[in-house]
């Protein structure tokens, strides 16, 4: 029979979230002594230490801890969806759903995403965070967040993707560029160019292996990881760039004007997914997610 409760499971979690004792207190709105007390039985029934007490400097997971993190969480959420599922109607879906999205994507389709999940739930609450792909992984497999808006570009197996859309790389060029005459623009046209690059993975990867399949090399004269940075670079007619993400409307922070043209022969397309851990099982409020982002692409 299992000794160790869900509420010692959700102090450990707690003190390893927050960094300190006195933090996880607070934020579980306990008293010291009360996790102090049980972080200790946990210990003993496990027969293992599981926090680094460090004086005046709060705790660290030992190796011991490291090893259950995942499992606790897991655990834990199965819990939380047990309570949920048992209190739920069909007409109720409540709670907090920890939303990620790559970060040129976040202003585009987080929006209209959370407006139309606030009309469908209204007693749902969504925690966004933006990141790298790279960063969104880790808080992904580390139950930080729920789901994540991603490109489907060398996703690790353990992810579990919903295609929400596909598309083809554009050239941005400056309003008066001699190209924007041509309705479609190659590489070989552009590869003499100065290229401002965003430089932010998957993105980096991308753009440049579009030259590399054609066995060319771009000259790059500036790059960030800001896709209105970018923009703007090319709107002060600094170069030319390759982009996907396209906001409404082809006019920069500053007020310049873009001009947007496909890119000639681009058969590579970049696929917007929400991504998940494939082995956690969905709840209902992820699924609802899921729901509400699907028919946003059939508008």
């Amino acid at each position: 029979m299992h000794r160790f409760t869900l509420r010692q499971l959700e102090y450990l979690i707690a003190c390893i979230d927050h960094g300190s004792i006195a933090a996880a207190a607070e934020a579980v709105s306990v008293s010291q002594p009360t996790i102090s007390i049980a972080i200790t039985k946990l210990e003993k029934q496990f027969g293992s230490q599981l926090l680094l007490r460090q004086h005046a400097q709060g705790v660290l997971p030992t190796s011991s801890a490291k090893k259950i993190l995942g499992d606790v969480r897991v655990l834990l959420n199965y819990a939380d969806e047990l309570q949920s599922n048992a209190l739920m109607t069909s007409e109720t879906i409540e709670g907090t759903v920890r939303l990620g999205s790559f970060i040129t994507l976040a202003p585009i389709i987080l929006p209209t995403l959370v407006k139309r999940l606030k009309e469908e739930f209204p007693n749902v609450y969504v925690k966004i965070t933006e990141g790298t792909q790279e960063n969104l992984i880790h808080e992904l497999k580390n139950h930080k967040i729920d789901l994540a808006l991603l490109y489907d570009i060398d996703l690790p197996n353990e992810i579990d993707t919903v295609s929400l859309s596909e598309s083809s790389a554009y050239v941005a060029l400056p309003k008066d560029h001699i190209l924007r005459e041509k309705t479609e623009i190659s590489l070989n046209e552009l590869v003499d160019l100065p290229l401002i690059l965003l430089d932010v993975a998957p993105s980096r990867t991308f753009f440049l292996g579009l030259f590399e399949e054609q066995g060319l090399k771009p000259k790059i004269a500036h790059t960030s990881p800001s896709l209105e940075l970018v923009r703007g670079m090319v709107g002060c007619g600094l170069g030319y760039s390759l982009l996907v993400t396209r906001p409404s409307g082809d006019t920069t922070y500053d007020g310049a004007k873009i001009s947007i043209r496909p890119l000639k022969g681009a058969n590579s397309k970049s696929k917007i997914v929400l991504s998940g851990l494939a082995n956690l099982k969905k709840t209902p409020l992820v699924k609802c997610v899921e729901k509400i982002a699907l028919t946003l692409q059939d508008n």
